[in-house]
Order: structure tokens, then sequence, then C-alpha cells
């Protein structure tokens, strides 16, 4: 995975799917070409909704770039254990 440290990404976690399409709205509208939603487990859902209300209705002319699927190794803080978790990262460009 690519690692940007820089403010167009967009982590996708708990919240209503709405609020990362207004982040990415929100990017955009300063300025912003080029975002990353990244998301992991059952917060990918989440990431393919925002990207495609973005795309779709909101922002006709961003465009998909790129998808990138991935598996991160994450410890459990309780327990100690390691588990493999499923990840993505869904590059979108105006």
């Amino acid at each position: 995975m690519s690692e940007q440290r820089n403010g167009n990404v967009v982590f996708v976690g708990k919240k209503p799917v709405m609020s990362y399409v207004l982040a990415c709205l929100t990017l955009l509208q300063n300025g912003t070409v080029d975002i990353t939603l990244k998301a992991r487990g059952r917060a990918i859902s989440k990431a393919v909704d925002a990207a495609q209300i973005l795309t779709k209705k909101f922002v006709p002319d961003v465009t998909v770039k790129s998808i990138e699927l991935t598996t991160e190794l994450v410890k459990s803080i309780d327990s100690g254990t390691s588990s493999d978790v499923s990840s993505m990262e869904i590059h979108l460009s105006k």
C-alpha cells in the first residue's frame, strides 16, 4: 500500500456513509484533485458506498482512478492475538 500522509486521505470507520461523502466534498471544495478512501474489515462496504454516492450523485467528473486490495495483520489490544483483516483503498481523481 502506498502510504500518503497528507490531507487527501479519508479513513472510513463507524460513522454514517454521508459523513465520508461530506469529507470528500470538503476536500474537493478546497482544491484537492486526488482523494483516497481507506477502509478495513466491515467498513469496506461504507467506503464503496461513499465513492459511488460521490461519483454518481454529487460530483460526476470525479472518477475512480484505482482500487487496492490488501490484507493487514492487526493485533488485538484486549487479547494480544493477531489476525488478518481485509483492507481497501479507493483512489479518486478529478
